[in-house]
């Protein structure tokens, strides 16, 4: 069953659950912002990536309005909700200023493997250790793909090739899959720029015989 959604299509990628803040500063989106806060009516962000805008994106909630400044512009919080796909799009709505579009929403199977989800953590933990990384990673119990899609080192187009996997056991493979390729990588240039540190200082030489 597709719906009309008002678009707000931006040069990310936004995932579900994800809690995002953004500074509102075009009229037709402060048009847009100003009736979600009125109505409580939800809004997409659909990927604009290599010059185009991709037809998935993820569903959002107006969570507050933290700021409107004296010029109109805005400070805002928003949730991602849901994905969806554009089936079709309209550069403006009907009688708005904001864009619009005819989209249908993915199903998102939580099938996800907590086994694999142990593993990616561990990966993640690896990851972060070689990179001097201080950050927080959810336990297994609480860990979905989604909320580390991230900070993982993704690349903007992997981020946008797994906002297209509606189950998380494929989620949890593709994330692995990445981060088992990552860390050797990481783990090299880490090696490098630590051989490139200590070039011209005094080193402690054992001959070999």
């Amino acid at each position: 069953m597709s719906k009309i959604l008002p678009l707000f299509p931006l040069q990310l990628v936004a995932f579900p659950n994800e809690k995002l803040n953004l500074h509102i500063f075009e009229e037709r989106y402060r048009q847009l912002i100003r009736e979600c806060g009125e109505t409580g009516m939800h809004f997409g962000i659909p990927t604009f990536m290599d010059k185009q805008l991709q037809s998935f994106g993820t569903e959002m909630e107006l969570v507050s309005i933290e700021k409107t400044h004296l010029d109109g512009k805005m400070d805002i919080r928003t949730r991602g909700i849901r994905i969806f796909r554009i089936e079709e799009f309209f550069e403006q709505a009907p009688d708005k200023l904001y864009a619009g579009g005819k989209v249908t929403y993915l199903s998102n199977t939580q099938d996800g493997d907590i086994v694999k989800s142990q593993q990616i953590i561990e990966a993640i933990e690896e990851l972060y250790e070689i990179m001097n990384i201080n950050k927080d990673i959810p336990n297994v119990a609480d860990f979905d793909t989604f909320s580390m899609g991230h900070h993982v080192g993704f690349t903007m187009e992997q981020e946008y090739e797994m906002l297209q996997i509606a189950i998380e056991s494929g989620r949890q493979e593709f994330m692995l899959a990445h981060l088992k390729k990552l860390i050797p990588i990481v783990r090299q240039m880490e090696d490098l720029r630590k051989r490139v540190q200590m070039n011209g200082h005094f080193k402690d030489v054992i001959p070999p015989l």
